[in-house]
């Protein structure tokens, strides 16, 4: 993994977080956090929520209106694979799939659609 693609997803500021937050244990629910409390706008993703601690939740990284600049992804790898395809849609340069989240799938269309993507580490780990 190359570092500047850790740095580079790491100074952009408006970031997504696509994943399950039915419990401050879950691991995008800790990002989400983790994100909020560095200063970042986060927008959390998933179909089956309307809001997180306050924050408006989206059913799709194309329902956000804002522009988005990178998305971390903490979701089964079927639905990743859909997720970069909205990544992609909307133009988001940089994509972090959280272990567990990646397939070889989604990591090719990346990789194919010009989209700078990090698998294999963790966002909190390389976030501190």
């Amino acid at each position: 993994m190359e570092e500047n693609i850790t740095k580079d997803f790491l100074v952009q500021k408006n970031i997504a977080v696509a994943g399950s937050f039915r419990s401050k244990e879950k691991v995008a629910y800790r990002i989400f956090l983790q994100l909020k409390e560095k200063g970042y706008n986060v927008f959390p993703v998933n179909p089956s929520i309307s809001e997180l601690e306050g924050v408006k939740v989206y059913g799709s990284v194309l329902e956000i209106s804002q522009k988005v600049d990178a998305v971390d992804i903490v979701t089964p790898p079927a639905v990743t694979e859909k997720i970069v395809e909205e990544c992609k849609k909307k133009g988001i340069k940089y994509v972090w799939m959280q272990p567990g989240a990646e397939s070889e799938n989604a990591i090719k269309f990346c990789e194919r659609n010009n989209i700078k993507v990090i698998y294999n580490t963790c966002l909190m780990v390389e976030a501190g």
